[in-house]
């Protein structure tokens, strides 16, 4: 379960927030605080997976607050001003809701939490325990992949779509191919284009401007013309 902090200056925000926790069974409340001052006390004191901030409030605001931590947890701010969205979403927070939020809106930033969650615990997991496989969001699933299986990645804009090994159908997951690069093994993959990354045990030919991946072709950027170098260990025709 996440353990979340309520951080708001006016006791009905707090209130209001709390009320549609009621609706959400995965997320347990641990703490209410009318200044940043207090939030950081206990955040230095109590685990806290997620953050429910205002913005405007006396002393420390919601955006120096959240600025001032060096491990945070995942924040969503909840505030009546839409113009510190952009310097919100700069600081990498989850959300960004802008009162009076409707109660499907804030329920679909609850959802988005929990599933940031389940997946930080995966990673952690593999962190602490190297693996052959990582996780990824497909479908409102956790869906594990394993590094053998990987043909091959592609980038498109705000999803993945990973090609997989006889599967027909590849896994589409939101996110970036530079987040999923950062967790797959350097001696096995390798960037060969701005939106592929490839498995070089499915490499069957290489040569100008193209990389063949078992029966696919894939663009060959010059810009990782040197990573293809290394990987074969001499020059492209």
């Amino acid at each position: 379960m996440m353990r979340c902090l309520l951080v708001d200056d006016e006791p009905l925000a707090l209130d209001l927030i709390e009320d549609n926790l009621k609706h959400v069974n995965y997320i347990q409340v641990v703490g209410r605080c009318r200044t940043a001052a207090e939030a950081i006390t206990i955040l230095q004191t109590e685990q806290v997976d997620l953050l429910f901030c205002d913005i405007h409030m006396p002393g420390l605001n919601g955006l120096q607050l959240v600025k001032s931590l060096i491990t945070k947890p995942m924040v969503i701010f909840v505030t009546a001003y839409e113009k510190f969205a952009v310097e919100g979403f700069d600081l990498d927070i989850l959300d960004y809701l802008v009162k009076p939020v409707p109660l499907d809106r804030f329920l679909k930033a609850c959802q988005k939490a929990q599933r940031q969650f389940e997946l930080n615990k995966a990673l952690a997991i593999q962190a602490y325990s190297p693996k052959k496989y990582f996780f990824v969001h497909a479908d409102y699933t956790l869906v594990k992949i394993s590094f053998d299986d990987i043909e091959y990645i592609e980038g498109l804009k705000d999803y993945v779509k990973i090609n997989l090994a006889n599967k027909p159908k590849a896994v589409l997951s939101r996110t970036s191919i530079k987040a999923i690069e950062l967790q797959l093994p350097s001696e096995l993959f390798y960037r060969v284009h701005k939106s592929y990354i490839i498995n070089v045990d499915y490499v069957t030919q290489i040569r100008r401007g193209k990389v063949k991946i078992v029966d696919t072709e894939l663009p060959l950027s010059d810009n990782y013309r040197d990573m293809i170098h290394k990987m074969i260990g001499k020059g492209i025709e």
